[in-house]
């Protein structure tokens, strides 16, 4: 069940990305253990949302505040953000050719002060990667490098069972897979909700079928950079069955 004090705390946040507002006014918590579920369409503003709070330097916070896990997350350098407990799982994942897969994981987790010995580190990799139906050859390739765009975005879910945040910002993770490799992704993150009651995510999706998977706590419709809208599992259905039309009508859009 989720606390009372919410681990993330957004409220009446303004982004700018060159000079023109892409994020206006979005308030938004997020309890320890919840799921939630941002929608919209294309341009709607919705990965802008999650890359102001991860701290992309082309993105200008405005006005508003976000408190993450009792701190002022806006004061905070990206790299602290994500020692913090913050998560970014991105939709086009950048190659980084020469380090391994292993390597770039192992930095990652001693970047974070997790405490892991090097070989509670290789259990915790051969599990995750067996739980995502991963080769364990995957260990030595260059990240990103010659992956499809299902590999990649199972490798991010892969980086998200290592890492263990608290919060997961996952910005159309889905995008791209088929229905076998979106159960898996969707098996990764209800494994981990499983092992830690209080982790939590915020998911920016178009795909309802992922939401049938998840089963999220919390969906929300974002249009134009404003929440819109707020509900539940009937909420996500209504998009599926009607899409965004009446509130493209509602905004004169």
């Amino acid at each position: 069940m989720p606390s009372h004090s919410p681990l993330l705390s957004v409220r009446n946040l303004h982004v700018f990305a060159a000079g023109n507002e892409v994020v206006r006014g979005v308030s938004l918590k997020v309890h320890p253990g919840e799921l939630h579920v941002i929608m919209g369409p294309n341009g709607a503003g919705k990965s802008s949302l999650v890359h102001a709070l991860s701290g992309h330097p082309f993105l200008q916070v405005r006005q508003g505040t976000v408190r993450f896990a009792g701190k002022n997350l806006l004061k905070l350098a990206p790299h602290e953000r994500a020692q913090a407990g913050l998560f970014l799982a991105f939709q086009h994942p950048r190659e980084i050719a020469g380090v391994s897969v292993r390597n770039f994981l192992y930095a990652a987790v001693t970047a974070m002060k997790k405490k892991l010995t090097p070989l509670a580190f290789h259990d915790r990799l051969a599990t995750a990667m067996h739980l995502l139906k991963i080769d364990s050859a995957w260990e030595d390739r260059s990240v990103h490098h010659g992956f499809s765009g299902g590999e990649k975005k199972k490798l991010e879910i892969l980086q998200l069972l290592i890492l263990e945040p608290k919060l997961a910002l996952l910005d159309e993770t889905d995008s791209g897979l088929d229905f076998d490799a979106l159960t898996v992704v969707a098996q990764g993150l209800k494994q981990l909700r499983k092992r830690h009651p209080s982790f939590a995510a915020v998911l920016v999706t178009h795909n309802t079928r992922f939401l049938s998977l998840l089963r999220p706590d919390h969906v929300h419709v974002l249009l134009a950079g404003a929440i819109k809208e707020s509900g539940g599992s009937a909420l996500a259905r209504a998009l599926d069955r009607d899409g965004f039309r009446k509130y493209l009508t509602k905004s004169g859009e």
